[in-house]
């Protein structure tokens, strides 16, 4: 990473970190999921970089960008995202969004004119499974991973993930321990209307998912009736985290649909 540039775009009265390969390629943009970073994307930046211009933000709350006590809602995150690139004269970018960036990324597409976007498993619960979610102890678990010393976070980690890189494991475990409590705010319901989102994205659009996905078989063919310029694809091997768990498949997945989005 050591090549690549980075920077700060103002948004929202919050500072917002990227990470950037830079060229005069076309843009792709890459938004992480909650407790990630820009860095997390390390992988398929390398994988990319060659013939795009790919930009890494770190969501507010995340990495090195600024954390609120409050402002957490995808409609914050959304913004930022739509000021970055216009700060960066990105014109119409790929947005490539996995779980919340996924949610992000679909409400940024409806907003802002975009040549494709690439959903990872994106954040498209019902109402009954939003309020599970915020109703659960994911926050508390958060904080007492918070205070935990890094290398017993790391070591749990890597008996979790045996299959992930290692730099994968330490990027992702970085990131977490970089997130405070506030993002978690983005759990509050209700979340947007992913159907209504969707159906408003003027753009291909590819719906990647795992073996055990957030977004089930059922709801992706659901939402490809939806967007007649909408794929799916299933990437075998994979949980949640599939840009971690197949990072190799993941990226072929990637390129394969932004050199050719009109064939989706």
């Amino acid at each position: 990473m050591t090549r690549w540039t980075t920077g700060t775009c103002r948004a929202g009265g919050v500072d917002i970190h990227y990470r950037r390969t830079g060229g005069p390629k076309p843009p792709v943009v890459l938004l992480h999921g909650l407790t990630g970073s820009g860095a997390c994307w390390a992988p398929l930046a390398r994988a990319l970089e060659r013939d795009f211009d790919v930009v890494m933000p770190d969501a507010r709350g995340h990495g090195e960008s600024s954390a609120p006590a409050r402002g957490y809602r995808y409609d914050d995150h959304a913004g930022d995202v739509v000021a970055l690139a216009r700060e960066l004269g990105l014109g119409a970018p790929f947005l490539v969004g996995h779980s919340m960036g996924g949610m992000t990324a679909a409400v940024v597409a409806s907003r802002l004119p975009v040549r494709g976007v690439v959903l990872a498993d994106p954040t498209f619960l019902s109402p009954e499974r939003q309020r599970e979610v915020y109703e659960s102890d994911v926050v508390e678990q958060h904080r007492r991973l918070l205070a935990t010393e890094k290398d017993v976070v790391l070591a749990e980690a890597r008996a979790r993930h045996p299959r992930r890189a290692p730099e994968i494991v330490e990027l992702v475990v970085e990131a977490r321990l970089a997130t405070g409590v506030a993002p978690f705010e983005v759990l509050a319901p209700p979340n947007p209307d992913y159907r209504r989102i969707v159906s408003a994205i003027d753009a291909p659009i590819l719906l990647v998912i795992g073996d055990a996905p957030v977004v089930s078989l059922e709801a992706a063919r659901e939402l490809a009736s939806l967007h007649p310029r909408l794929r799916v694809e299933q990437v075998e091997g994979a949980g949640h985290g599939l840009p971690y768990d197949q990072p190799e498949r993941f990226a072929a997945a990637v390129r394969r649909f932004i050199e050719r989005p009109g064939n989706s």
